[in-house]
């Protein structure tokens, strides 16, 4: 029988050669299911009854935002308006306006930068500064939030659940951010329609001159328009 006898320095080398991989593994698995804990981001409803959303995106287009609102309480129609943080920064008083409405408000990030590029720390500056502007100008405390360009890395859908928030895509995109003809974004709509749907649109002037026949073919399936917090049955 042979006996080895080992120095310190050889003997740490060993153990760290046999205890990393079983390290590595548990920060993996560890990680993996921190991962897997965070909440999948909405997009649709239940589809339990026929009711839709419609969200518009706000970081620009104020000029189109009036006649939207006029066309909205004409049809009886109430949308969730997500808004930056800098936009309702410098348009507190529309901003006001849009929740007297009855319009549901939803935080939409501050200055609209990729959220993908930022950690957590800075996705929550990014929400807090839109949720104190939300309330500094309607006082309007907000639940959704849709992160810029529908980015969803970890530490975006990370950083909104620890802050308590719900973070909202689409099911239906009207790419009208691409200034389609009116009538192009009327039909990538209803090809598209379903109950509990969530359609993301813009305040753009293709926006605007589509909406009352979108409104009205969407109604006339037998759909009813509700904000996004009663479509997700909030």
């Amino acid at each position: 029988m042979r006996i080895f006898y080992l120095q310190k320095r050889e003997l740490r080398s060993l153990l760290l050669a046999l205890l990393l991989p079983v390290l590595c593994f548990s920060y993996s698995l560890g990680t993996q299911r921190a991962a897997a804990v965070l909440a999948e981001p909405y997009y649709q409803g239940s589809g339990a009854v026929n009711c839709l959303s419609l969200t518009v995106n706000v970081d620009w287009g104020e000029e189109y935002i009036p006649d939207m609102l006029q066309l909205f309480r004409e049809k009886q129609v109430r949308v969730t308006f997500f808004v930056t943080g800098r936009w309702a920064k410098e348009h507190p008083e529309l901003l006001a306006e849009m929740a007297a409405a009855g319009h549901e408000i939803g935080n939409h990030a501050y200055s609209h930068t990729s959220p993908n590029s930022l950690d957590v720390a800075g996705n929550k500056d990014e929400i807090l500064r839109t949720e104190e502007a939300i309330r500094e100008a309607c006082g309007c405390t907000t639940l959704l939030y849709a992160p810029p360009s529908g980015e969803r890395e970890p530490q975006v859908l990370q950083a909104a659940e620890e802050l308590g928030y719900l973070t909202v895509l689409w099911s239906i995109d009207t790419i009208d951010w691409q200034k389609p003809q009116p009538e192009v974004i009327v039909q990538r709509v209803m090809n598209k329609l379903h109950p509990g749907a969530i359609i993301l649109s813009h305040p753009t002037e293709q926006t605007l001159a589509a909406l009352p026949q979108l409104i009205d073919n969407i109604q006339a399936e037998g759909y009813q328009f509700v904000t996004v917090a009663e479509n997700l049955s909030l």
